[in-house]
């Protein structure tokens, strides 16, 4: 999680691929010996608690409101705050990208007013790529919720969203799928912070 935090501390080189009405900012950096990341920065109508509940409690459900997501299952519970994952990426229109697979171990830690999740790609002998599908590589990432103000009922959520799509279609088409798809946090309906505009503006 360090090193994905070293990411989102350097302040230099980010370009702006995203802007919405609503506030939400997706910008992107090439960083030597990774692939390209994608950092979003909102502030969502949700406590720290309620997101942490919703992206690491209860991430199962997510492609429930994540349409870049078949289906996620938690495969090893490591520790009371560590996990393991398979993820599986939802089909494209044409299948024109190729769906991805994810084995990837998952860590919370929550400090004073923050809440920290992090994720990177690990390999196990017992679950080997699956047939059908491209085996990509998450991390290091991170997401960091924090408090805004006084205002329990708000956060400031910064997410960077690192990720090796492999295979030969490692274009701009499959990392902008990406990019989008880190606004699906507004998508979950059972909370009133849904944004109805994910429509980009820039």
């Amino acid at each position: 999680m360090r090193k994905a935090l070293n990411m989102l501390e350097e302040k230099d080189g980010w370009n702006v691929e995203i802007t919405q009405s609503n506030g939400d900012v997706i910008c992107s950096k090439v960083i030597p010996g990774s692939t390209k990341v994608f950092r979003l920065e909102a502030v969502l109508e949700a406590s720290p608690d309620e997101l942490y509940d919703l992206l690491f409690v209860r991430l199962e459900e997510m492609h429930e409101w994540n349409p870049s997501i078949q289906h996620i299952k938690v495969l090893k519970q490591v520790g009371p705050e560590t996990i393991v994952t398979h993820e599986v990426s939802a089909e494209t229109a044409g299948n024109l990208i190729g769906q991805r697979d994810f084995l990837t171990v998952r860590h919370s830690s929550k400090q004073k007013s923050r809440i920290y999740l992090g994720g990177a790609s690990i390999k196990l002998e017992s679950f080997q790529p699956q047939e059908g599908f491209v085996r990509a590589e998450d991390g290091p990432t991170c997401i960091i919720i924090e408090a805004l103000d006084k205002d329990s009922r708000r956060s400031r959520f910064t997410w960077l969203l690192n990720m090796d799509v492999k295979g030969s279609n490692k274009d701009n088409t499959v990392l902008r799928a990406g990019c989008q798809s880190q606004l699906s946090i507004r998508r979950c309906p059972e909370h009133s912070w849904i944004s109805p505009d994910t429509s980009a503006d820039a």
